[in-house]
């Protein structure tokens, strides 16, 4: 079969691979999308960390069942399934008290181990969602969907809640959808007008330019002097997080979706004298069959997040090309 490697920052490389094979409680998968993720973007220019080469990529999968070891999940031969792509190991504090997403020795499909960019791929069934009536296009979205999903469900935001985004990346693009869908009222912030462009067609009504505008100010015009109720700041900048701290009102919350490789600070007196709980929020906990169910009531739209596509043949190529400026990138699509 063939399959897309990252030999070193810079260099993909189509090879044949050896046929994979299911073992008891695994199922062997024809892979039909891989979207291309932020951490994808930043192993090729050897940004990633906790990243080693050579890697095959590949955690967004959209993929189709073809072999599966007897189980009793349901599932068979033709399923259309999204793959969770986290490894835990069950035993450690975290996946003891349900919270699998912050296990202690997790490994990530296609950064920690190889992952699905190929053509078949083997999976345990128990990372396995069956996607009904969804696209293949659609279940390659789950797992980002479901970073902005997990973060909308940490801040149990509220019908009628003012939450700022700040960052229009997928990650905040996925946090808007799942804020609107719980009947939020948003304000979306970046500095990129393309994206702030792309989040009104999500339907958010209220977008601000960081870069022509004072925030706060923006914030305090539109949800009046309480401020915001809930901001997600999906960066991932230690600056960008520490100035969220501005847009929350009294006993607000502040979310962290983004990962910042070092410290961030803020103005303790601020901080307690509003009372403000500060939450992390890491992948996707249990969200995936929510999603789905979701994308299928129509109550989340994926059709505008599809913005470029590349076949796998064409990764050695053409992958690069997804860093350049001005291209508007919102997810790209591989196709196998």
């Amino acid at each position: 079969m063939k399959q897309a490697i990252l030999e070193q920052p810079g260099r993909f490389l189509l090879r044949d691979a050896a046929e994979p094979a299911p073992r008891a409680g695994e199922a062997l998968l024809r892979i039909h999308r891989v979207g291309v993720c932020g951490s994808d973007l930043h192993a090729f220019r050897g940004r990633q960390p906790f990243f080693e080469y050579p890697r095959v990529p590949g955690h967004e999968l959209g993929a189709e069942i073809v072999e599966v070891v007897p189980n009793d999940r349901g599932l068979k031969a033709g399923d259309h399934v999204a793959v969770e792509p986290y490894l835990t190991c069950g035993q450690c504090r975290a996946c003891r008290l349900g919270r699998p997403n912050c296990c202690r020795s997790m490994r990530v499909i296609g950064v920690h181990v190889d992952g699905g960019l190929c053509e078949r791929f083997v999976v345990p069934l128990d990372k396995l969602h069956r996607g009904g009536s969804l696209s293949f296009d659609q279940l390659a979205l789950v797992e980002t969907l479901g970073i902005g999903a997990h973060a909308v469900a940490r801040a149990q935001l509220q019908r009628g809640e003012w939450a700022v985004v700040v960052g229009a990346g997928p990650i905040g693009l996925a946090a808007i959808q799942f804020a609107l869908a719980a009947g939020a009222r948003v304000i979306v912030v970046d500095i990129d007008e393309e994206r702030l462009a792309f989040a009104g067609r999500l339907g958010v009504q209220h977008a601000v330019n960081a870069q022509t505008t004072d925030v706060a100010k923006a914030v305090r015009d539109l949800a009046g002097d309480d401020l915001a109720d809930c901001v997600f700041d999906a960066t991932g900048a230690p600056k960008s997080m520490e100035t969220s701290f501005d847009f929350v009102g009294t006993c607000g919350r502040v979310v962290f979706v983004g990962l910042a490789q070092g410290r961030v600070s803020f103005d303790d007196p601020a901080f307690h004298r509003r009372e403000l709980a500060v939450l992390a929020s890491r992948n996707s906990a249990g969200e995936f069959p929510r999603i789905i169910r979701m994308i299928e009531r129509g109550e989340i739209d994926t059709r505008p997040w599809i913005t470029h596509r590349l076949a796998l043949a064409e990764v050695p190529e053409k992958f690069a090309r997804l860093h350049d400026p001005g291209i508007g990138l919102i997810k790209a699509m591989i196709e196998v």
